[in-house]
């Protein structure tokens, strides 16, 4: 069966099934080795050399996202294949931490399940899980669904209407992967996969997942200016990981509309992986942070911008100036100072002389621009005078 389908770039028209090509293709993929499928990628350590000659064969990528990722974290890897990058992360995360492998594809399913007791006992831990979902619906669990179903076929329109209230009941009470729940989510040549209509929901459900702070860090392949319908009208190309290519601009803005903050871009391939109609398709890492919603409250605290720009401004519009003590709200503040921010290298915070409790806290006039006076950190009556006569060196050393 065929579906009509649009792009979200550039609205073609096709007359194929995205997901019964990607699907296809990919079940072939974990029978026999498709090299068209992936791009030459460097991963990083030795962690590849436990893994079994056939995972490593039979997974099909185009970046390192598996590096970004620390000890001790809860990840999701997005399309998770044969789970090469599943078990890299499982040794990185160690015994603490959890690694959660989601697929539609049964075939590579059952090969990356076939070696989780071997691994496990390699690395001394079993922290690895592997479930079948869908990237862009990861509250549905379709394995369970599947055992509702395999009791319940459907035959008419009643059974029709009961399949769809079990498909509700999963996603409310046995979640795939629930809220706020994943420090990290990664995903390897996956998201272009999906369907056009579809990845507005799969960001959003990115974001759905991750804990606040939490983060996203996803090797894809884009693309710098929209596939021609050609490309879009091959379904080769679908599965092949170009027709649904992000354009290079739209897949940071997509993570910007899902409500990330700051979005950046790790490593962009110089060279082109393919070219075609023109089109060059390359591969991109970006890294993006959940957290910056929330209330605002005045804690008089302010931050200084090191440089080198002079000036910069953040997702929320705020204009930092170079050298300025700046003012900023609470939430805003414990985002750029903190020592895993993507800012914090860049930023001075400045703590008030007297600490304000939260529970205390007024509510902050959030202003695009607005410099704090000293005297707002240090207190109005603040006149402490403090100078050191002694001689600023020892004796015998220059100052």
């Amino acid at each position: 069966m065929t579906e009509t389908t649009t792009s979200a770039q550039n609205s073609p028209v096709m007359s194929y099934d995205i997901e019964s090509e990607v699907l296809e293709r990919y079940q072939e993929g974990a029978k026999q080795q498709q090299p068209s499928l992936c791009c030459p990628t460097e991963y990083e350590g030795n962690y590849l050399q436990i893994l079994p000659e056939e995972i490593i064969a039979k997974d099909y990528g185009c970046g390192d996202p598996t590096r970004y990722v620390n000890e001790g974290e809860t990840v999701v890897d997005l399309g998770s294949g044969a789970g090469k990058n599943c078990y890299i992360l499982a040794q990185k995360v160690g015994a603490t931490g959890k690694i959660i492998g989601v697929d539609f594809n049964d075939e590579m399913l059952s090969l990356a399940r076939k070696y989780q007791d071997e691994i496990a006992k390699i690395i001394g831990y079993h922290n690895t899980q592997f479930v079948k979902g869908k990237i862009q619906n990861l509250r549905l669990p379709l394995d369970k669904l599947q055992s509702w179903l395999d009791k319940n076929p459907i035959k008419n329109i009643n059974d029709l209407s009961n399949y769809e209230q079990e498909c509700d009941r999963l996603r409310q009470t046995e979640t795939l992967i629930p809220d706020n729940s994943v420090d990290v989510v990664i995903s390897n040549c996956v998201l272009n996969l999906v369907k056009p209509e579809d990845k507005k929901q799969l960001f959003q459900e990115i974001f759905r997942v991750l804990k606040r702070g939490g983060r996203a860090v996803i090797s894809d392949i884009v693309c710098d200016e929209d596939p021609t319908p050609n490309i879009i009208n091959d379904p080769e190309l679908w599965s092949g990981c170009i027709a649904g290519a992000f354009r290079e601009d739209s897949f940071l803005k997509m993570f910007e509309d899902a409500g990330f903050y700051g979005v950046e871009i790790l490593k962009r391939e110089e060279t082109p992986w393919q070219v075609i109609d023109g089109v060059e398709f390359r591969s991109m890492t970006l890294r993006a942070y959940k957290g910056k919603q929330g209330d605002c409250w005045e804690r008089k605290q302010a931050i200084v911008y090191k440089g080198p720009w002079k000036q910069v401004q953040d997702d929320d519009g705020h204009t930092y100036c170079r050298g300025e003590k700046m003012a900023v709200c609470d939430k805003t503040y414990q985002i750029l100072t903190n020592a895993n921010s993507p800012y914090a290298k860049d930023i001075i915070g400045i703590e008030p002389y007297e600490n304000i409790p939260l529970e205390a806290a007024t509510e902050f006039n959030c202003k695009n621009k607005a410099i704090r006076h000293p005297k707002e950190t240090k207190g109005v009556e603040y006149k402490l005078t403090n100078m050191n006569d002694s001689d600023c060196c020892a004796a015998g050393e220059c100052c």
